[in-house]
């Protein structure tokens, strides 16, 4: 089945609202650290969070898992199923995670579908995993992708695990390496186009030929802004709000948790 072939449909309102999570680097056990933080602990914080909000879904922007084992999927989604989350549960692939581990957990809340319609607009969720840690978006996944936004007339939000553009700090050896032909793709195809990604840990922005590229930050720990080396940094978990208005521009915002 093609990536986008089958689109969830999202009821009808006036506007839409969800959120995006990304990079909870779990363990197959709840107590285990990553960087001095209880990566389980600050996920379960945000999902308590997210479920406050009237969120119409939410999308987990990839690293699911830190020591790549299958009890750290099923620790992700029984932390899911035990929030007062409610609503559906989408996902993107990151660099350190695994499609058939991922897809044996997709069940119920948490959903398969990359492509999300709605009155307002279209969500559509990108897979960059590559063969290294870098992202690599294929050449066919490109082909598909323009497809599904030339079915589109309305403003569109594309999330990606990988940053499509240089932050200027030690991820960028692990940038999305065909950004360009990404973002280009985007561009010159839809008329209004916000691009979310998860991977460098920090929030960001960046504006692309009228691209509008948002950075979210991590549920588990954040690495230090524009350092050459690798420096993290507990903030406490974040995600993003998002919300498209029909004829408006998207209004996004970073929400921060306590530590």
């Amino acid at each position: 089945m093609a990536w986008f072939e089958s689109p969830y449909f999202c009821p009808a309102s006036t506007e839409l609202n969800f959120a995006h999570f990304t990079d909870a680097h779990l363990f197959a056990q709840p107590q285990e650290q990553y960087f001095g933080v209880r990566t389980a602990q600050h996920l379960q914080q945000t999902l308590a969070a997210m479920a406050a909000e009237a969120f119409d879904f939410v999308v987990f922007g990839g690293d699911l898992t830190q020591d790549h084992s299958p009890e750290s999927y099923q620790l992700f989604a029984e932390l899911v199923a035990n929030s007062a989350l409610q609503c559906p549960v989408f996902w993107v692939p990151g660099n350190h995670d695994e499609l058939s581990q991922l897809n044996a957990m997709t069940e119920g809340q948490i959903r398969p579908e990359k492509r999300i319609e709605h009155a307002c607009g279209q969500v559509l969720l990108i897979n960059s995993k590559g063969d290294t840690p870098a992202g690599w978006v294929a050449e066919h996944h490109l082909a598909e992708l323009g497809d599904a936004i030339d079915t589109a007339a309305s403003q569109q939000v594309f999330i990606t695990h990988h940053h499509p553009l240089p932050i200027h700090g030690y991820l960028d050896k692990h940038i999305l390496e065909n950004g360009d032909a990404l973002l280009q793709c985007i561009e010159t195809r839809s008329r209004s186009a916000t691009v979310l990604h998860g991977h460098t840990h920090h929030d960001y922005y960046h504006d692309y030929q009228g691209v509008e590229v948002f950075g979210t930050p991590a549920t588990s720990v954040q690495f230090v802004k524009n350092a050459a080396s690798w420096q993290q940094e507990n903030l406490g978990p974040g995600y993003r709000r998002m919300r498209l208005v029909a004829n408006k521009a998207p209004i996004t915002e970073v929400k921060w948790l306590a530590n």
